[in-house]
């Protein structure tokens, strides 16, 4: 479900375009309100919906799910720490969802800027950058090889 804006919501505060991933969340230049300028490259992953401050992102509902006269509203309680959905059918029933907004305090991730540069050696690995001292473990686990494997 692709997200969109209302725009007599929007104050244009630009945190949608902050943690959008796909960088498809923009500020409209003459109206100062956000718009997702690709609903088809949306991941869904509803950053925008959980960031938004003035409650002012939604999500188009499939036809599968959610036939013609349908709704979906996302409420974002941060002092609660929670992101509520509430799916309004066109026969009127409502299904109505509760979930936690993050497993980590706001800010406590630390930025890609933060790490130091990876060293060039590293290409030569199975490892990603800065592999297994950013998960704060001694090593990785590894699968024991059988005689047919090699190294």
């Amino acid at each position: 479900m692709p997200t969109f804006v209302y725009m007599t919501r929007c104050d244009g505060c630009g945190e949608c375009v902050d943690i959008c991933p796909s960088d498809i969340m923009h500020i409209d230049r003459t109206y100062r309100r956000a718009y997702n300028i690709e609903p088809n490259f949306c991941w869904e992953c509803y950053s925008c919906v959980k960031a938004c401050p003035q409650h002012a992102i939604d999500v188009r509902g499939y036809a599968d799910f959610a036939p013609l006269g349908h709704s979906v509203r996302v409420l974002r309680e941060e002092e609660k720490g929670m992101i509520s959905w509430k799916i309004k059918y066109r026969d009127g029933r409502v299904k109505e969802f509760r979930f936690p907004i993050r497993t980590t305090p706001w800010g406590s991730i630390k930025p890609p800027a933060d790490y130091t540069v990876p060293d060039a050696a590293g290409l030569g690995t199975a490892l990603l950058a800065h592999e297994p001292e950013a998960l704060e473990v001694d090593a990785l686990p590894t699968l024991p090889l059988s005689r047919n494997n090699k190294v």
